[in-house]
């Protein structure tokens, strides 16, 4: 009985997962100095040591950023898989959520959520896998936007999206909410809001005063949140980037 005992708990143990998720608004790679520098937004990324990057308000091949596909830059920069999920059109080009990550994507999927005074958006979801097993997470990159009205609407759009997935589910970005507001506290029925260890502001960068972006996980997912961070980085855009360690079993 003890070896079959064992034999049990060993299996349970390699059936766990630690993944290392973060999230970054980066402002197209605008800095509070004023000037877009994407390397400097790829040495914050790589300081981080993430399986997994959610990165909001990303450029591809817009006027504004001299045309370039953010994602593809800071892929290469950072030697990870990236893929990018459009709100809309702008300025020749896009303007969106993306994803980088050094596990394997399976799949990826925007999904369109209600509008911010009439400018689509949508958030972008990547399937990885996380171990020869075959377990696979999803990482969603949000932001929301617009009035409290609007973004409860987009709240409930998103929860809709994935609270009856099979598998489990992260979700990690700018939600433009604080702790406490309707927004928060209507998405907080279907997820955990991870805690923050320290500092907890984010935004702005420079004097941070609010606590807007968050990483969430299902309530309905055996996910351990083991630690969860704000990086206390200035300069490279408006938002502080956040680290979360998280243990998928």
């Amino acid at each position: 009985i003890r070896d079959r005992f064992m034999s049990a708990a060993a299996d349970a143990t390699s059936a766990q997962t630690d993944v290392r998720v973060a999230a970054y608004n980066i402002k197209h790679g605008r800095g509070v100095d004023d000037q877009v520098d994407l390397p400097r937004i790829a040495d914050v990324l790589r300081g981080l040591d993430a399986d997994v990057i959610a990165l909001q308000e990303v450029d591809d091949r817009t006027e504004r950023t001299g045309g370039v596909d953010q994602v593809a830059v800071l892929a290469e920069l950072l030697g990870y898989e990236g893929g990018h999920g459009p709100h809309r059109p702008y300025q020749g080009g896009f303007y969106g959520n993306a994803i980088l990550s050094r596990l394997p994507i399976r799949t990826h999927r925007t999904h369109a959520i209600p509008s911010a005074a009439g400018s689509a958006l949508a958030v972008y979801e990547v399937e990885l896998e996380l171990d020869g097993s075959g377990q696979t997470l999803s990482v969603v990159s949000v932001h929301l936007a617009g009035s409290e009205m609007e973004r409860m609407a987009q709240a409930d759009s998103v929860t809709s999206y994935f609270v009856r997935r099979s598998g489990p589910v992260i979700l990690a970005g700018d939600f433009n909410g604080r702790p406490g507001s309707p927004v928060l506290a209507r998405l907080a029925r279907d997820w955990t809001i991870a805690q923050k260890e320290g500092a907890r502001f984010t935004y702005p960068s420079d004097e941070p005063d609010r606590e807007i972006d968050f990483v969430m996980t299902r309530t309905s997912d055996n996910i351990e949140i083991i630690n969860h961070t704000v990086v206390p980085e200035p300069m490279a855009s408006d938002h502080r980037p956040l680290v979360a360690e998280l243990r998928v079993r």
